[in-house]
């Protein structure tokens, strides 16, 4: 396209009428004005932080749940509002939020204390101290402020993973220096097991509530995309069925409502794109392959290559064989393509973690099956849609010079 012509494609973009009047609603960031289908998940998490507002230490509160089962949404939610209050009646606390998925905010223990030191308002620099000392600025810090501050980590089983649970021991034990100010925590995780492979003193002392967040059914998620499509598009834009089908598709993805507002908000922008005057029920299908596409891609750009080899060796199996596929078969392929590609292999037991984490990632399922005296196996599928996994395996072929 010439400068020119670019130049009126963009002039008619701006003349020409959006499908959407706020985005923003079908956003991961969105905040709405009443979460439906958790009200009772609210009214414990309300009541579990409610002696905040007395300038009492709560108990520490671990969440689990599936991914878009509305765990950081609610916290969210309450925590808004708890903070509204505590600031019309001028009681002195703090709330800090973390996704630890972020690698700026939790790849080193370093950089974890530094990000709430200067959550605090304290600057610290990105490298150069010791870990203790950065330690030593945030407490003094909190010290300085005479406060009751919670610290909400979420997706903690991602900080574990890269870190260890050393970090959450010398974290819960803070406590213990402080005479002004008191800490709280908050854990939130898609994982049901994670608590599991915790150090007990660590387990003893983060989980003293705890709460868990069931999967949406269908209609929970029809009645949770309804809401936010009025707030999204004008009226009479969706066609009969995209609603209906969003929710299907997220059902099956167990309940993920935040897969079914991203459906429903791509959907609305390759119809845009396509100039449709409606939303449509075959949009769905086609924002259904691209976001898997642009997911794994992502995942695949960004994971260790034994991260990927496992991934190839899982999908080069699914593909030739009819049968089921087991642990073992995925281990003896994962070799091969270590083999072939110059890579020393890691134990099975590391590549079973891995196909662990894959199932957490949504890009298959790996139901755990007793295979009685042998021991226990998990028995492996793909869950993402067979039109994307040619071009991924080629994608990763090319990645890994197989």
């Amino acid at each position: 396209m010439a400068q020119k012509e670019l130049s009126n494609f963009f002039e008619d973009y701006i003349k020409k009428e959006s499908l959407f009047i706020n985005k923003k609603a079908l956003q991961e960031s969105y905040t709405p004005k009443n979460i439906p289908h958790r009200e009772e998940q609210i009214n414990q998490t309300a009541s579990i932080l409610a002696p905040v507002l007395r300038l009492e230490k709560p108990s520490n509160l671990f969440i689990y749940g599936k991914p878009g089962s509305g765990k950081s949404l609610t916290m969210k939610y309450v925590t808004s509002s708890l903070l509204e209050t505590a600031k019309k009646n001028k009681i002195q606390i703090k709330i800090v939020y973390l996704n630890c998925k972020l690698k700026r905010v939790s790849d080193t223990e370093y950089r974890l204390i530094a990000e709430l030191t200067r959550a605090l308002g304290k600057d610290v620099p990105a490298t150069g101290l010791p870990t203790e000392e950065v330690y030593k600025l945030f407490i003094k810090k909190l010290e300085e402020e005479k406060t009751l501050l919670i610290i909400i980590l979420d997706e903690i089983d991602q900080l574990v993973n890269k870190i260890g649970d050393e970090i959450l021991y010398n974290l819960t034990r803070l406590n213990s220096e402080l005479k002004n100010s008191e800490v709280s925590f908050i854990g939130i995780s898609n994982s049901l097991f994670f608590m599991n492979d915790l150090d007990p003193r660590v387990k003893s002392s983060l989980s003293e509530e705890e709460l868990v967040f069931p999967p949406y059914n269908a209609i929970q998620l029809q009645s949770i995309l309804r809401q936010r499509a009025e707030l999204t598009f004008k009226k009479g834009l969706v066609e009969e069925g995209v609603i209906e089908k969003c929710a299907a598709y997220a059902a099956r993805e167990h309940g993920d409502a935040r897969k079914a507002l991203d459906l429903l908000r791509v959907a609305g922008e390759i119809a845009e794109r396509k100039d449709q005057s409606k939303i449509l029920i075959k949009n769905i299908d086609e924002a259904e392959e691209k976001i898997e596409r642009d997911r794994v891609l992502d995942i695949i750009n960004t994971q260790p290559k034994q991260f990927n080899l496992t991934l190839y060796s899982i999908f080069h199996l699914c593909q030739n064989s009819s049968k089921p596929v087991f642990t073992g078969d995925v281990y003896e392929s994962y070799k091969e393509a270590c083999s072939k590609g110059g890579t020393r292999p890691l134990t099975q037991r590391r590549v079973s973690d891995i196909i662990a984490e894959l199932d957490m990632l949504g890009i298959i399922n790996a139901k755990v099956i007793s295979k009685g005296r042998y021991g226990k196996t998990r028995e492996i599928r793909l869950e993402i849609p067979q039109s994307t996994i040619p071009n991924i395996n080629d994608l990763l072929k090319k990645g890994l010079d197989l």
